[in-house]
């Protein structure tokens, strides 16, 4: 079973699609956009996933977010 929600799969699929397209990864306030919520509604859920193991960020350096878990493990982006 995978290890998480509902809405951080869509996070986590949203941030994979996102730099598979654009080639690099999205900025916090392109997933406020995208997901329409506050600035620190993107931060809290991007600490969250990082804290379980399903991301990867670059302390103090911009759109370094990479999702590290494999494309079969992430849900269909809504």
């Amino acid at each position: 079973m995978l290890d998480y929600t509902h809405q951080q799969g869509q996070y986590l699929a949203f941030i994979y699609y996102y730099t598979k397209i654009n080639g690099y990864p999205p900025a916090e306030s392109d997933m406020q956009r995208y997901f329409r919520v506050s600035p620190p509604a993107v931060h809290d859920m991007i600490l969250r996933l990082e804290e379980k193991g399903l991301l990867r960020r670059t302390p103090r350096q911009a759109r370094s977010i990479e999702v590290l878990l494999p494309v079969q493990q992430l849900p269909p982006l809504e």
